[in-house]
């Protein structure tokens, strides 16, 4: 289910020289990453189906204009990394802006499939499984910014609260 319409961002494409930077990064670091989100997210709320259907599938999500690929498989009770393989079962390519947009439930796939900036190679019949199950799913909307430190005045305020009057 998708948010109500939010005011689109201007067109935001990573700078090809700090594209370049990230895409020199070792893979495993970043796929073991992305795979700890996965798991907090998504694994416990994967229905039977996609879970046998995932089953040791090689998976790929490329961030086009990062230069990143994050490798990894469905191996019955969560995702693991992988070392990056040549050929996934399934790759999912897109901007970094357009993966946000995604996770924010402030674009629709199917709309970025047919505007060219969300691609799928490989099985895509477990592509548009996965894309189905993650459509049909509830779960909060990505907010970058409760990662964000907290204001010094709200951690002193806190503080002072725990230590009490004195």
């Amino acid at each position: 289910m998708m948010n109500p319409p939010h005011p689109q961002p201007a067109a935001f494409t990573l700078p090809a020289p700090v594209g370049e930077l990230l895409g020199r990064l070792p893979a495993w670091p970043g796929s073991l990453l992305f795979v700890t989100a996965l798991n907090l997210a998504l694994a416990r709320q994967l229905p039977g189906d996609v879970r046998q259907a995932l089953q040791d599938r090689r998976l790929r999500i490329h961030v086009r204009d990062a230069k990143l690929s994050f490798d990894f498989a469905w191996t019955g009770g969560s995702f693991a990394p992988r070392s990056q393989v040549e050929s996934p079962d399934l790759t999912i390519s897109a901007n970094a802006r357009d993966f946000v947009a995604l996770a924010r439930r402030e674009q629709d796939p199917d709309t970025l499939f047919f505007s060219r900036r969300l691609s799928m190679e490989g099985d895509t019949e477990l592509g548009l499984m996965v894309k189905n199950s993650l459509d049909a799913m509830e779960f909060p909307v990505f907010d970058p910014r409760q990662f964000r430190p907290p204001h010094p005045r709200a951690v002193l305020e806190r503080l002072r609260q725990r230590l009490g009057p004195r």
